[in-house]
């Protein structure tokens, strides 16, 4: 078997069986299989598709490229959380300590940035010190011992997928639904959670851009998850304007903890009440989503939250100094406020185009092993339905410099559209 054969018989449309996809993902894991031919099968794929048989395969070889965790003799069950992706989505920064505080472990292998998306770990780390490596046996014990990780994937774990994910960034190749369903669960399969809460983001600012898309990627990573004997639950959530105000790493961690001081934007606050009432009840510590609210709310009012992400933060070696001083973050020195060119109502904040514009200023990868920027970034100051006043602030940018500041102004100031007409506000979740 030859790794150029498979690359072409998907080329051509053909089925892989089962062999040819665990022939190519050993060799991918082994390094027998470089990058380039990796990368052209990926392409491949993002054109011509795969059967759902072809991706279950495809995900169960990645998934066991490397250790597959039980979790089952460390805590009775494990409940784990995934999004998409989409511009300003810090879901993870709060939905998992309110989960956590509220009395259910969760453990989350995150990943990086791809493409206009942000990622949970580039976030983190903007914390000094945090680490998102961890050992197998670090998390695990860490999971019993505080009940929370939010790591990044340990090379024992989905190996294949921590290969192909970074591939995928620069290829090209990000908008396929066989590659998101495969890449998602072969991640929840190894990483020993026994439910997941999937968050599918559908609109201008995710990769499945229409409500058809994301029933269809949701429906494939269901399915996948039954197969592994995962239970699953998947949410549909809108993501036509950017998630809360800010996007940047060290900007979406000061958001997140304002939120976990019972504070934040009031579209993410509820997006992340919304997310871990459905987990708390996947995890059977409730029976219904309004007591899963209610237990959720309590945790930001009482402070446990905040408390159980301070201990996170501090047992993967993080600086609590800079999240009980959120403004000791990195904080890039060319800011802009700018102001709103005209009245009336705004009726788009183009999510995908202030995402591009982020990874412009230096928040996420233009290529392979790029060096991020943490304190760069923008926060929007409105929402799609505002009244907007001529001259009020729009948005605020965060820059290194001034060339690239400017060029961002004009990005972020083409992405708001503002009409005379009266608009709708747009909806957190579609089902």
């Amino acid at each position: 078997m030859r790794p150029v054969d498979i690359i072409i018989k998907k080329r051509d449309r053909g089925e892989l069986t089962r062999e040819e996809i665990n022939f190519f993902i050993k060799g991918l894991t082994d390094g027998s299989i470089p990058d380039y031919q990796a990368a052209s099968w990926l392409m491949a794929v993002l054109l011509n598709g795969m059967t759902a048989r072809e991706t279950t395969d495809l995900t169960l070889a990645m998934a066991n490229s490397g250790e597959v965790l039980d979790m089952s003799h460390v805590v009775k069950i494990a409940v784990d959380k995934h999004s998409t992706g989409g511009v300003g989505d810090k879901t993870s920064l709060v939905v998992l300590p309110i989960v956590a505080a509220a009395g259910l472990p969760v453990a989350k292998m995150s990943g990086r940035g791809l493409g206009f998306s942000g990622g949970t770990l580039d976030k983190l780390e903007s914390i000094p010190g945090y680490r998102v490596n961890l050992s197998t046996e670090e998390f695990e014990t860490q999971l019993k011992n505080i009940g929370v990780v939010l790591c990044g994937q340990s090379k024992d774990l989905a190996p294949a997928d921590g290969k192909l994910y970074a591939l995928r960034d620069v290829s090209g190749t990000v908008q396929s639904i066989p590659l998101i369903a495969s890449s998602v669960m072969s991640k929840k399969i190894a990483g020993g959670s026994q439910a997941v809460v999937l968050d599918v983001k559908v609109g201008d600012g995710a990769f499945m851009k229409t409500l058809a898309e994301a029933r269809e990627l949701a429906t494939l990573m269901t399915q996948i998850g039954e197969l592994a004997g995962r239970k699953v639950t998947c949410l549909l959530s809108g993501m036509d304007q950017p998630l809360g105000c800010a996007v940047g790493n060290a900007l979406e961690v000061i958001e997140a903890i304002d939120t976990l001081h019972d504070g934040g934007p009031a579209d993410f606050r509820e997006h992340c009440l919304h997310v871990a009432a459905h987990m708390l009840v996947l995890g059977e510590i409730v029976s219904a989503l309004e007591a899963g609210r209610t237990l959720a709310e309590q945790t930001l009012a009482d402070g446990s939250a905040f408390a159980k992400f301070r201990q996170l933060v501090s047992a993967q070696g993080g600086d609590v100094s800079f999240v009980d001083s959120p403004l000791k973050l990195p904080r890039a020195p060319f800011v802009e406020v700018v102001a709103a060119p005209r009245s009336g109502f705004l009726s788009q904040v183009q999510a995908q185009a202030v995402g591009e514009a982020s990874v412009d200023l230096g928040a996420g990868r233009a290529k392979k092993g790029d060096a991020l920027d943490f304190g760069v970034g923008f926060v929007i100051h409105h929402k799609v339905g505002d009244s907007i006043k001529q001259g009020q602030p729009l948005f605020t940018v965060y820059a290194s410099d001034e060339l690239k500041r400017d060029e961002a102004v004009q990005a972020v100031l083409a992405a708001h559209v503002i009409g005379d007409a009266p608009v709708s506000p747009l909806p957190l979740f579609y089902e």
